[in-house]
């Protein structure tokens, strides 16, 4: 079993392969946690110390004993008001204006299989076909005083080392109260100093590594975006000061949301070290009337003694094989030409079937639509609500043009951005109300758009059923979902104004879960502006995502490097695009720009006519080695093998999973003269086995490759790209 309760010393203990979770119901009610980390058998109470601390409040139960202090004691879900001065998990605010919550245990309950969130992604084992795979632990927690109810959920995948958490607020007394804050997940650690690692960024320059220590005070970082953001990713690892990629102890913490999130990491008074994971808690103020409940997002936990490399290996077969659904979520994805580089707004349909029938004579296998094919859209002022096709712009019906492309040999894919809509559109002048902005102030604009109400179904119901009619015009095998402002000016006219920012991602999800539903043949891809809704959460609906909008192959390897900590690269959208670049202008080679875009779901961005004859035959190459690699790439474990913000050079790899196949790459960042040599120590091979190198014939042991590494080539130019193919011999 992988949750086991003692009754008598009613301690919780949760087991994963290599992991255990383990908490305790004291003796005046409080759930208090006593470990997570490497798997140890026995009870792990005898940590708990009591102390009299001075101007650390006791609760009334504990009676003349000050040894007993919340403000001390690691918690699995700390409220406000009951004398921990630390960060909360919870905060409500009381009818009376009060804020006190008194959770006190009240029950518990273990079942098989993975929970689920009423309109919200979560972890899921639908792979395996059946849901004893997983175990649900149920912890509740009460306030007699108040009423309110607060539902722990734990979801156990114990041969990932997956534990997963959630929390259901219901307030079950009789008048109404506010919810402040949610956090999902608190982490209480009574020792140790750590490092934050967290991924920064902004627009075209997303997901940025940075390893910062954690200080006396609090580490906040999220978002108030209304969206995950280019500017802080809901991801983050505590590491041990020691923790490299190859060993260490590192927690990660996973926010499977797409909106306002917060992550805080606080290091208190006593060297104790306290991390949430959970809502923002700004612009929300989230009422609950009788019987009415809040269901937190989930975060997904987990740990390793072997450092990052490891723990980013389990967070990737998480998210591939129990967060992304679908039929993409196991099938090889269309190497696709998006005509977003290759023409903007300047296209009509000759246009896309030119760049169709060049597309399948490179082998590639879609061409698709960007923005520009309807309403009044050829710039970006305009249009964006009125989801009918431009047929005098197109010089023919959507359904013809798809039919043409299909002709040509490739498929059709189009892109929209249902959740924004343009001042200058038919939908706003006749629905000005659908918006979201402040009455009686002028709206902040982002790109000259509004976004559309969410929140309310009237909104997305009609914004469906234009899009609906526009997926029915013909065979349309993929979608581009974009969203290119943030949000602002929070308000609604039908909603408590306190809760919008949630209830719009809810009501993104309603409409990407009915879409999804309606057209499960349909490859979705995410995008926000590129890479500012690159989450867990949208990963449950879309299992890729347009990584940045910035295609520099030398400026991906970074945003691609910070990715890889959590995301998998099958749910990376990675393109080659035209040189010089659009957003850098910087001018790498085609066999560079490949190698790099290689790494994700592998598409181009460019005038595909523009192609020198040469340029054309190496494209082709690409093609067939992308394919030729397609399943390693897909369903690989991926390793980092240097860092491009530190070294010399960037270098990552895939080993297929039975260490058979491994394929090495490689890009110079620094040429001087005569340079030292560069030597990259592999990953994830077998040390016994035999593995022999396709280019040159040559054999190396893989214990010689990961201990001692092999030499990079010396080669003159900018940025030269190397991919190595490894093969086992023997050893197996």
């Amino acid at each position: 079993m992988a949750v086991v309760y003692q009754e008598k010393k009613r301690i919780f203990t949760i087991y994963t392969k290599n992991t255990t979770y383990q908490m305790k119901v004291d003796s005046y009610g409080f759930l208090l946690h006593l470990y997570y980390g490497a798997g140890v058998p026995g009870d792990m109470d005898y940590l708990l110390t009591y102390y009299d601390r001075g101007f650390s409040g006791n609760p009334h139960d504990a009676g003349g004993d000050r040894t007993y202090s919340l403000d001390v004691l690691p918690q699995e879900y700390p409220a406000m008001g009951m004398g921990d001065y630390r960060s909360s998990a919870l905060v409500v605010r009381n009818a009376d204006g009060s804020e006190c919550c008194d959770l006190r245990y009240a029950g518990y309950e273990i079942r098989k299989g993975k929970y689920g969130l009423p309109g919200l992604p979560a972890v899921h084992v639908q792979k395996e076909g059946n849901t004893d795979s997983a175990e649900t632990l149920e912890i509740i927690l009460e306030d007699s005083v108040s009423g309110v109810q607060v539902r722990l959920l734990y979801g156990v995948l114990e041969d990932e080392d997956i534990i997963t958490r959630s929390a259901v607020i219901t307030n079950g007394g009789a008048v109404g109260i506010t919810v402040e804050k949610a956090a999902s997940a608190c982490l209480d650690f009574i020792s140790g100093d750590f490092d934050l690692v967290s991924f920064y960024g902004r627009h075209a320059m997303e997901r940025n590594f940075q390893r910062t220590a954690v200080t006396h005070g609090n580490t906040v970082i999220g978002s108030r975006r209304g969206t995950s953001s280019h500017q802080y990713n809901p991801a983050v690892i505590l590491a041990g000061k020691d923790t490299t990629e190859d060993s260490g102890s590192c927690y990660g913490m996973m926010f499977v949301y797409s909106g306002n999130f917060m992550y805080e990491a606080e290091r208190d008074q006593f060297g104790q070290t306290r991390a949430l994971m959970g809502l923002q808690e700004d612009l929300f103020h989230y009422p609950l009337g009788k019987g009415e409940s809040l269901v937190v997002p989930e975060t997904v936990l987990c740990y390793s003694k072997q450092g990052f490399a490891d723990l980013s290996v389990k967070y990737h077969r998480c998210i591939r094989n129990h967060i992304c659904r679908g039929a993409y979520a196991f099938r090889p994805r269309p190497v696709l030409v998006n005509s977003w580089e290759a023409a903007y707004f300047d296209f009509n349909g000759e246009t896309i079937v030119r760049l169709a029938e060049e597309a399948a004579e490179l082998g590639m296998d879609m061409v698709v639509m960007d923005d520009g094919w309807f309403g009044k859209r050829d710039d970006d002022n305009s249009g964006l609500g009125d989801w009918q096709v431009n047929e005098r712009k197109l010089g023919c019906t959507l359904g013809e043009l798809i039919q043409k492309v299909n002709r040509a040999g490739v498929e059709f894919g189009i892109w929209i951005e249902p959740e924004m809509v343009s001042v200058d559109s038919g939908l706003y002048r006749e629905h000005p109300d659908w918006a979201i902005r402040i009455p009686g102030r002028n709206p902040v604009r982002g790109r000259n758009q509004l976004v559309l109400d969410f929140t309310r179904k009237e909104v997305r119901d009609h914004v469906f059923r234009q899009i609906c009619g526009v997926l029915d015009q013909g065979k349309i095998a993929y979608v581009k979902w974009d969203m290119n402002r943030s949000l602002a000016d929070i308000y609604s006219a039908e909603s408590a104004q306190g809760k919008i920012t949630y209830d719009y991602m809810l009501g993104v999800y309603d409409f990407l879960e009915k879409l999804t539903a309606a057209y499960p043949e349909v490859l979705i891809e995410g995008c926000s502006g590129g890479g500012g809704r690159f989450d867990a959460g949208m990963m449950y609906y879309t299992p890729q995502i347009w990584c940045s909008d910035n295609t520099d192959a030398v400026d991906r390897l970074r945003i691609q490097y910070g990715t890889s900590f959590f995301y998998p690269m099958s749910t990376v959208g990675a393109h080659v695009s035209a040189v010089p670049n659009h957003q850098t202008g910087r001018s790498t080679s085609l066999h560079t720009r490949g190698t790099v875009a290689m790494t994700g779901a592998f598409g181009y961005e460019l005038s595909l006519g523009k192609l020198a004859a040469e340029e054309k035959e190496e494209v082709k190459e690409q093609i067939k080695q992308y394919k030729k690699y397609e399943e390693l790439f897909r369903c690989g474990d991926y390793y980092r093998l240097s860092s491009p913000f530190t070294d010399a050079y960037a270098a990552w790899m895939f080993v297929s999973d039975c260490k058979e196949q491994a394929l090495v790459n490689a890009v110079m960042l620094e040429t001087h003269g005569n340079r030292p040599i560069s030597y990259m120590k592999l990953k994830g091979l077998l040390p016994g086995g035999i593995y022999v190198e396709a280019g040159s014939g040559n054999r190396y042991s893989g214990a010689a490759l990961m201990e001692a590494g092999i030499p990079l080539p010396v080669e003159m130019g900018e940025y030269p790209a190397y991919q190595m193919e490894f093969n086992l011999l023997s050893g197996r």
